[in-house]
């Protein structure tokens, strides 16, 4: 009888701990979007970016059972740059070639009117936004969420569909699409290397090279009016 009480407790434990692993899911990666793209209310994003990653890492670092090395493990890195810089280098010129054809007053605009923003954003940015998300979407997801999305295929879909449902924030559907594609390949890469050194450098890479071609302003909020009228469905 103990022990039948003992496997009962166990499961009702089991359900609770799913069920809520479901409500901080929803609210982390469907509600604070959702929240944020709808407030009247104008709230900084990035502090609330370094919120959650805070939260998420609170929680890596008081599970026994998270390998805390995942958090950099740049040794990681090591006989894999030339593959990434290879898959970078082919979409860089896709889509330095999709804007000369489909918006070339946009080429190299940050650069050209604004350089020393540009260059502020080429050292800042993989700081202060990419570690912070891929703490999120990549550390903090696999980790916390492995018992919802069993599978490393479901797991990379997840992720990748919660990162670029972030996006929504941007009001335009550029971001979603390219962010969607991004997270697909650096959701893929953390679970092969364990590692956001390398994942994160990867998406340092891509995330530099949006502000450099000039698709920038789909990724703040200062320039929403000028990217909605340039791009649209």
């Amino acid at each position: 009888m103990l022990r039948l009480g003992c496997i009962l407790s166990e499961g009702v434990s089991l359900r609770m701990t799913r069920g809520w692993l479901v409500v901080e899911f929803l609210l982390i990666f469907v509600g604070l979007p959702l929240g944020y793209r709808l407030s009247p209310v104008h709230v900084p994003g990035m502090p609330l970016l370094w919120l959650t990653a805070g939260y998420g890492l609170v929680q890596l670092l008081r599970d026994a059972r998270f390998d805390r090395t995942q958090l950099w493990n740049a040794g990681a890195l090591r006989g894999r740059v030339v593959e990434i810089l290879a898959v970078f280098l082919v979409f860089a010129f896709l889509l330095w070639r999709g804007v000369v054809w489909l918006a070339p007053q946009l080429e190299w605009s940050l650069i050209r009117l604004h350089p020393g923003q540009w260059a502020f954003v080429m050292v800042a940015y993989p700081v202060a936004s990419v570690y912070p998300q891929g703490v999120i979407y990549r550390a903090f997801f696999f980790e916390r969420y492995a018992a919802l999305f069993p599978g490393k295929w479901i797991m990379i879909l997840v992720s990748a569909m919660a990162f670029a449902f972030l996006h929504i924030i941007f009001r335009n559907w550029l971001a979603v699409e390219l962010t969607y594609a991004g997270g697909l390949l650096f959701a893929w890469r953390y679970e092969k290397t364990k590692s956001l050194a390398v994942s994160g450098f990867e998406h340092a890479l891509y995330a530099c090279w949006l502000f450099t071609v000039g698709l920038g302003q789909y990724f703040y909020h200062g320039s929403i009016q000028v990217a909605g009228t340039v791009l649209r469905r």
